[in-house]
């Protein structure tokens, strides 16, 4: 194998090899993004294989199908990255690039040949595509290294595709044929600066793929799929790392204990579908009035517990009767109209200092007084007052 070969199956082969390692990871993790990036290392494979390995056409004409798969690449591999952070993809406006690149391309290839305009057209192109995912990605809060990395990825790719074609062709000077354009120092750079960006790319992807895989099975270990909330496990772990915080920052801190009434009478009249239903209600209903920052969880068959950082006695008791209130129209469509499902609510508003057993000891408490109040109700932890000791005279 000649050393011009072995450069110019190098980014057909790292394309291969990163299109077969994302079509293995779609098939562990079917979302759209993977498959995305596994289009475009294909892509990229086959425009690098028509561009140096296909025999020549009349015209040149396998230029066409080597720049349109470069162009499919750029707009996959931004539907890549846009689409990991469930942004929407700019196909449109990606479209429009990639049709109006492909359309000059065209003309300096049929109409008034020119390997320089063909140069600075489909880089240009491919540029304005990747500064689409630089545009996206800005306002989202980078706030792990593998954010900012994409981020970064995204940049250099944007810089490799404009700045490079336009410094080096400025000083290199053009060509005439493209035998003077594959052993030209332009050509050479393209081969190895988009080798290391595609693999600086696709490790990028593949760590962020991890990374995504850890945090759905950390979720699945503390979640409560019937509810939608925490377990009791992930509720005390992240209850507890908050209320740390809000000791560090000294910001207040109240905590709720919400228990369905008569939920063991519910079950045996009309069945643990029913059950689950209230619960699956209880948790919807919590996910969409809770302020944003509270910790939620089903901390037993039919208990939920509630952490408010930031929130006073009086905010955690409008939620809690907020929470009472509505329960009965968040069932409304999934159960029996006949049955009325309530809730008792305990709360307890947290001092500096006040661990989550505390926390939940005395909310528990206050449920407890609403239990025996009638249920149904919403009680705050009162505790007992310190009587005085009695001296002798």
């Amino acid at each position: 194998m000649t050393g011009q070969l072995f450069i110019s199956l190098l980014n057909p082969a790292i394309g291969l090899a990163f299109a077969a390692a994302f079509f293995l990871m779609w098939l562990q993790r079917r979302e759209r993004y993977v498959a995305y990036a596994a289009g475009a290392y294909l892509a990229t494979a086959i425009a690098f294989l028509f561009q140096d390995v296909v025999p020549a056409l009349p015209m040149e004409l396998q230029r066409l199908p080597a720049n349109i798969g470069f162009l499919a690449t750029g707009m996959l591999f931004a539907a890549a990255i846009v689409g990991r952070y469930g942004l929407p993809i700019p196909w449109r406006a990606m479209a429009i690039v990639a049709a109006l690149s492909t359309a000059v391309f065209n003309w300096f290839l049929l109409a008034q040949p020119s390997i320089p305009a063909r140069i600075y057209t489909i880089s240009l192109g491919a540029g304005v595509i990747a500064l689409m995912v630089v545009r996206a990605l800005w306002p989202i809060e980078r706030r792990h290294l593998i954010d900012r990395l994409l981020f970064w990825v995204a940049a250099l790719s944007a810089a490799n595709l404009i700045i490079r074609p336009i410094v080096i062709l400025t000083f290199s000077g053009g060509f005439d044929d493209y035998v003077g354009f594959q052993q030209s120092l332009y050509w050479t750079t393209v081969q190895f600066s988009q080798a290391m960006v595609s693999i600086l790319a696709a490790i990028s992807l593949m760590v962020a793929v991890a990374i995504d895989m850890l945090a759905e099975l950390r979720a699945e270990a503390d979640g409560d799929p019937l509810s939608g909330l925490f377990n009791r496990r992930g509720f005390e772990a992240k209850a507890a790392a908050m209320l740390r915080r809000c000791a560090d920052e000294a910001r207040p801190v109240s905590l709720l204990i919400a228990d369905l009434d008569r939920f063991k009478s519910i079950n045996d009249t009309h069945g643990h579908a029913v059950g689950d239903a209230i619960i699956a209600a209880f948790g919807a209903h919590v996910r969409a009035i809770a302020p944003t920052g509270t910790i939620a969880g089903r901390i037993g068959g039919e208990e939920f517990a509630l952490l408010l950082p930031g929130a006073g006695v009086e905010s955690a008791r409008q939620l809690a009767e907020a929470i009472r209130t509505g329960l009965q129209a968040a069932c409304a469509d999934r159960i029996p109209a006949t049955l009325c499902p309530t809730a008792s609510i305990g709360l307890v508003a947290g001092a500096p200092g006040d661990g989550l057993s505390r926390l939940l000891r005395d909310a528990d408490q206050a449920l407890y007084e609403a239990k025996r109040a009638g249920r149904n109700r919403v009680r705050a932890f009162a505790p007992a007052p310190v009587l005085p000791v009695a001296t002798s005279v």
